[in-house]
């Protein structure tokens, strides 16, 4: 087990904790095209996700997230990769010419485009151009209420719709992301709720690897009005946690996943 030391702020909304997106993988680095398989008789039409040395993450214009060998993929793939989004340390990629920095480009990129760094003003550009999330309110209404709650995923995560909500420092720059699904009655615990936290999973899991820590979804007896129990933790690349589980608001209940500038540690427990 590990143990979060941070505090996890309420909203009236219950704005305690994410993936990411999660439904959708972060943000697409180049448009849709297709992908040959090794032998060039078979492709695949998707957006590129990101790469690294021997795999890349492709979203299918189906919706589905897949990561493939890049032994697996015509050559040509690996020259167009290395062309356009080369992981040579001492050359890093640049974005084309009006582009906002993606994941392949911007490592500290943690959900989304977003990064730790990123000003509300940033935050909400980058947002407003994402294929992962949607406003849901008229622009003009951001000044009086600030942008929590007012962007959800695209597309429902095991069957509900998740939406973020933001912590910032003093001086302004994004230090956290949550995003909760639908809250429900604890009667949809197990027939709503659980479904969407193993679709966080597999989604986390594909975008940042497998969790540095994992336990079964926290029972409902486990959890006390306001409080969040994680249950999965993924440390990001870029720096910073990610942590999936379920939280309780009065009588309904939520799965969430947070994301965090700090490192969370891990406890073993004897």
């Amino acid at each position: 087990m590990y143990q979060s030391p941070f505090h996890l702020p309420m909203t009236p909304h219950l704005a305690i904790i994410v993936i990411l997106a999660l439904a959708s993988a972060p943000a697409l680095v180049a448009a849709s095209r297709p992908w040959k398989s090794a032998d060039g008789v078979r492709t695949i039409q998707g957006e590129l996700v990101r790469r690294n040395a021997t795999t890349v993450t492709i979203r299918t214009d189906a919706g589905k997230v897949v990561t493939v060998e890049l032994s697996k993929l015509h050559p040509d793939e690996s020259k167009w990769l290395d062309h356009n989004f080369s992981i040579t340390p001492n050359a890093p990629p640049q974005p084309p010419p009006g582009q906002v920095p993606t994941q392949a480009h911007d490592r500290a990129a943690f959900f989304d485009n977003l990064t730790f760094r990123d000003t509300r003003a940033t935050t909400l550009t980058k947002l407003k151009a994402s294929k992962v999330v949607e406003m849901t309110t008229d622009e003009t209404f951001v000044g009086r209420s600030g942008l929590n709650g007012i962007f959800k995923t695209r597309q429902k995560i095991g069957g509900l719709d998740g939406v973020l909500y933001f912590d910032w420092t003093e001086a302004g720059v994004l230090k956290e992301l949550t995003l909760q699904t639908d809250p429900r009655p604890g009667t949809a615990y197990k027939t709503e709720l659980e479904p969407s936290w193993k679709a966080l999973i597999d989604l986390l899991s594909t975008l940042y690897g497998k969790p540095v820590q994992k336990a079964p979804l926290p029972t409902m007896d486990t959890l006390t009005d306001g409080s969040f129990a994680p249950s999965h933790l993924w440390l990001l690349d870029g720096g910073g946690s990610a942590l999936l589980g379920s939280a309780r608001d009065g009588d309904k209940y939520q799965i969430v996943v947070r994301f965090t500038d700090k490192k969370v540690e891990v406890v073993e427990i004897p």
